[in-house]
């Protein structure tokens, strides 16, 4: 297999302008802007000064050394020559075909050719999923003896960095993280050991990554005789690691710990072992910033607490207590009370999650109602797929209804955000900011213009760029970008401030990881930087922008914000855990 753009030996050329950086020969742009030409202008029309911020923190990203974990490695390798079908890993064998009947009734045979097409899907889907695996598998086999290697990184239009190398990085599947580790090793000392235990635990479904930090120690601590036989027997044994949410991950860190348990003196056992620190819903986190919303930073870990506040399963339990008012009321009134009592023993945090997650992207009614949709049908706990559409219909208002209840200041934000693009792409002009970091965003949404050539064999499509833009798609796409845009920015702050207190970083959008060691400094860090860049009045200076590019457009007034203390995330352990 060819892969041109392989993880490089040597550190990445440092970014000096857009074309100028990442890998020696080949070439390389400090933005994929996938043929959008206003976008890539503005970034080659920026100075080299104002740019220097994300050169620096895509260096520093391109810096961290890393190296193949054998020991996962070649458990992975025997999973997958056994036939694979194990710790998410796909089946290396088609499913079978169902017999063709030997009848000539139609409503069977019409049974039947929906089963082979479920079928041919199903192994058309695995066949891809294996072309994956053994991508990533020839690129850890041809790293796995080199002392380390490097990724260099670039952004997309929205500033959110990413390696250039496509199939085996850290940003990839528990697969990739499994097998991938830092290069260098840093003792474990108390700190790092606790920190490891907690990160297993992190590792695990079921809610164990919901606990207090002690109670995520004593999970760990509780399986210590299940770490030990992962590490020496991982497939021969009792196989407990196949039970985490990321097997191989938990395999990696099941080794590291059990090496560090049943030494004579565990702080000083070598650690390589990447250790995540996750934003707590992040995108809400960010909008609760922005809005100064006390309400939101309570549900997204803003503010300290005994424990991590869940916030699916804080929507879950309001869009309960609505159901149940619901279920109360007379059906002959209120049609959708024979939906609510139906719906009440159905509620839980899975349900609600997907429509929660992707609300920071602006979810409609129409994808929450398909999202609710599919969780219930994977329940089938409810009968045919017309009752199924209408209890989803009715789950995705209240769930709306719900989140607009409990993050009020997100919803305004997210509104005012919409109009103001809605203003802009009515005038044939796409969204334009600049990131707190200074790297110029252009939205890419043009109509696609169609010019056919006949030919004597075929009629060909060339498809290109309009200077029509598309003003659905920019109002729709502009609050999820802004706020990526932030993320990217906060990401990358920590980046430089941590490669300047000596610590080795790795990040992948609103996870940051690094050595067991440091993570109580990186905690510090990027609490530090979270409030530093919300200390800046983004809102007010995403206005002034737009009031200067557009001085005949009127724009509506800023939204109204909390008094929410931006300094009380200094103290929250659970902002990211």
């Amino acid at each position: 297999m060819v892969i041109p753009y392989m993880p490089m030996l040597v550190p990445p050329v440092k970014w000096t302008g857009y074309d100028k950086g990442g890998h020696l020969y080949l070439p390389s742009y400090v933005m994929r802007t996938h043929g959008a030409r206003q976008q890539s202008e503005a970034v080659k029309r920026a100075s080299q000064n104002q740019l220097r911020p994300v050169f620096e923190a895509l260096d520093t990203l391109g810096n961290t050394k890393w190296r193949i974990n054998k020991r996962v490695l070649s458990v992975v390798d025997r999973i997958w020559a056994g036939g694979g079908c194990l710790a998410d890993l796909v089946d290396r064998d088609d499913v079978s075909f169902p017999e063709e009947p030997d009848t000539e009734d139609e409503a069977v045979r019409t049974k039947w050719r929906w089963k082979v097409k479920s079928v041919k899907k199903e192994n058309r889907e695995r066949h891809s999923q294996r072309c994956d695996i053994e991508l990533k598998l020839a690129v850890a086999h041809r790293m796995k003896n080199e002392e380390g290697f490097f990724y260099p990184h670039n952004v997309d239009f929205r500033g959110r960095a990413y390696p250039m190398h496509p199939h085996l990085n850290h940003l990839g599947s528990d697969i990739c993280r499994g097998v991938l580790e830092f290069a260098a090793g840093r003792p474990l000392g108390e700190s790092g050991l606790r920190w490891l235990k907690i990160h297993l635990a992190n590792l695990f479904a079921g809610g164990v990554d919901k606990l207090s930090l002690d109670g995520r120690v004593a999970f760990t601590e509780n399986h210590l005789d299940d770490i030990f036989d992962s590490a020496d027997k991982p497939l021969e044994g009792r196989r407990w690691w196949l039970n985490a949410e990321d097997p191989f991950q938990c395999l990696a860190v099941c080794i590291n710990l059990s090496e560090a348990i049943r030494s004579s003196s565990p702080e000083t056992i070598i650690s390589h072992i990447p250790v995540h620190q996750d934003g707590s819903c992040n995108g809400l986190q960010h909008y609760a910033a922005l809005g100064r919303d006390k309400l939101g930073a309570a549900a997204v870990n803003l503010v300290a607490g005994e424990k991590p506040a869940d916030v699916y399963s804080g929507i879950a339990a309001r869009v309960l207590d609505i159901m149940k008012r619901d279920a109360q009321r007379d059906p002959a009134e209120f049609p959708d009370a024979v939906r609510a009592r139906v719906l009440v023993n159905q509620v839980d945090r899975k349900l609600v999650k997907q429509t929660v997650m992707t609300s920071v992207y602006g979810v409609t009614y129409i994808g929450a109602r398909d999202q609710i949709k599919r969780r219930l049908k994977e329940r089938g706990a409810i009968g045919d797929d017309s009752e199924i559409f209408g209890a989803a219909c009715y789950a995705a208002k209240v769930t709306l209804t719900a989140l607009g209840e409990m993050f009020e200041a997100a919803r305004s934000i997210m509104t005012w955000l919409g109009e103001c693009a809605k203003i802009i792409a009515s005038e044939n002009e796409p969204v334009r900011w600049t990131t707190p970091l200074g790297l110029p965003v252009v939205q890419p949404y043009h109509k696609i213009g169609r010019h056919f050539i006949k030919t004597s064999l075929q009629i060909l499509t060339l498809q290109r760029e309009t200077d029509k833009v598309m003003v659905k798609r920019q109002r729709t796409a502009f609050p999820p970008n802004f706020i990526h845009s932030l993320d990217g920015s906060h990401m990358m702050m920590t980046a430089v401030a941590c490669r300047r207190a000596g610590l080795n970083f790795a990040g992948v959008h609103d996870s940051y990881w690094t050595h067991a060691c440091d993570v109580d400094k990186l905690n510090s860090i990027l609490r530090e930087k979270f409030v530093e860049l919300y200390e800046t009045p983004i809102l007010e200076n995403l206005l002034e922008s737009f009031q200067i590019s557009y001085p005949t457009l009127s724009f509506p007034r800023l939204p109204e914000r909390g008094d929410f203390d931006l300094r009380d995330v200094l103290e929250s352990p659970y902002f990211f855990n």
